[in-house]
């Protein structure tokens, strides 16, 4: 390990400062049960730490093929599977959303008011691929996710449609159709809005390709990929290695919110969600963070070419502004200054703005904490997998990167 962090370009003694900040300031106080941490550089694996607990009620330790729900770290897998298709012509990004799924042909835009009283007026234009690629369409979350601020009218009618309801069977024609009846929150291409935009990029690929999403995935990138772990549920034989989720309290305590046991990950999904439905390990998310260091191939299978790789990583948000100027919701309000957003990642656009020592980075994270990025100028990817709600408690990557770029010497 140490002459892997040395060809690295590692300083081993500075890498080893990770383990000691997480053990000193995370799993000694209880602020966490458990976390794994990797960092790749030039090829090699320079760092691999696992810590703690994957299960604290059970007292079982977190091992290096522990399963994780990753939830929003799906999304770059799905944009990359849209993607594919896009490689193959199959759509150009600027094309209509209702060339395949007809209800959204009459989209409307919310003005004001709410209920009965509710102004809307006609989208001025469609909502592209490029705007559900990049959550700059109008789209919201329906107030699904903790954290997203005030909840708004719009969303009002995302929950009394059951747009997306846990334990409400969901097809993917049924999601686009009540999407297409919903109000955009603003403009198509004018704003930035965390949104259920991945999981309509799902329904895509499944309507484009043919193939059942799932099905899709697993063939074009997970076996290629050898990412034998990732799926949108554990199945029995796995379910040993299924880490427990928790929730952080007000007093700054954690208790148990998913017990892997009961969890709804152990089941065939109501809804196949590409934009937080997966479940993974630390062995697999590096699978496919070395393909994207490598510009979009793998041990000789190529998943995306690396033009297309690159036109992804740009950022693609309105008049090439930073999230903090055009993000409705402000949802990463410490991290968003400088960062821009492409087609599945967020990205940094302006290092001295962000005050961050990457400057190459596209990255994105999960509402459970997990977070990774890959650096194309520093040739590195890092990763962490923990399971703590919400993903807000604590800045884990914006810590990760002064700790891993300050132990670059090379």
């Amino acid at each position: 390990m140490n002459l892997q962090r040395s060809v690295a370009g590692f300083d081993a003694q500075r890498l080893d400062r990770i383990a000691t900040h997480l053990e000193r300031h995370y799993l000694e106080p209880g602020k966490i049960v458990g976390c794994q941490v990797a960092v790749g550089r030039r090829g090699l694996v320079a760092y691999q730490a696992s810590l703690g607990q994957r299960d604290r009620e059970r007292g079982v330790a977190i091992g290096d093929d522990t399963i994780f729900r990753i939830y929003s770290m799906t999304k770059p897998i799905t944009s990359i599977a849209l993607m594919q298709l896009f490689e193959r012509g199959m759509f150009q990004l600027d094309d209509p959303i209702a060339r395949f799924f007809p209800s959204w042909r009459q989209h409307r835009v919310w003005v004001s008011g709410s209920g009965d009283e509710m102004v809307t007026e006609p989208a001025h234009r469609p909502v592209s691929f490029r705007d559900l690629l990049s959550h700059t369409g109008g789209l919201t979350y329906g107030g699904m996710l903790p954290g997203m601020g005030d909840q708004h009218t719009v969303d009002e009618l995302y929950r009394s449609l059951q747009v997306r309801s846990a334990g409400v069977p969901t097809a993917m024609t049924d999601l686009m159709d009540k999407l297409g009846q919903v109000p955009l929150r603003y403009q198509p291409g004018t704003a930035y809005m965390y949104s259920l935009s991945t999981d309509a990029c799902g329904a895509l690929v499944e309507r484009i390709s043919g193939v059942p999403f799932a099905e899709y995935l697993q063939h074009n990138i997970f076996e290629p990929l050898g990412m034998v772990d990732t799926a949108f549920h554990v199945v029995p034989e796995k379910l040993d290695r299924f880490a427990a989720n928790y929730s952080r309290n007000p007093d700054k305590t954690t208790t148990l919110l998913d017990d892997p046991v009961t969890s709804a990950f152990t089941r065939p999904p109501d809804f196949v969600s590409g934009g937080g439905g997966l479940t993974g390990t630390m062995a697999d998310y590096i699978r496919f963070c070395e393909m994207l260091r490598q510009g979009g191939e793998l041990d000789g299978h190529r998943i995306i070419g690396p033009r297309t790789l690159d036109l992804m990583k740009m950022n693609h948000l309105p008049g090439g502004e930073d999230l903090a100027s055009v993000d409705v919701a402000l949802l990463m309000p410490r991290g968003s200054v400088g960062v821009g957003f492409g087609l599945g990642f967020a990205s940094t656009i302006d290092q001295v703005a962000t005050g961050a020592l990457a400057r190459g980075d596209f990255y994105w994270g999960g509402a459970a904490s997990t977070a990774f990025w890959v650096d194309s100028v520093e040739d590195l990817w890092v990763i962490f997998m923990t399971q703590l709600m919400p993903s807000s408690s604590f800045d884990f990557r914006g810590q990760l990167r002064s700790l891993v770029y300050s132990a670059i010497v090379d």
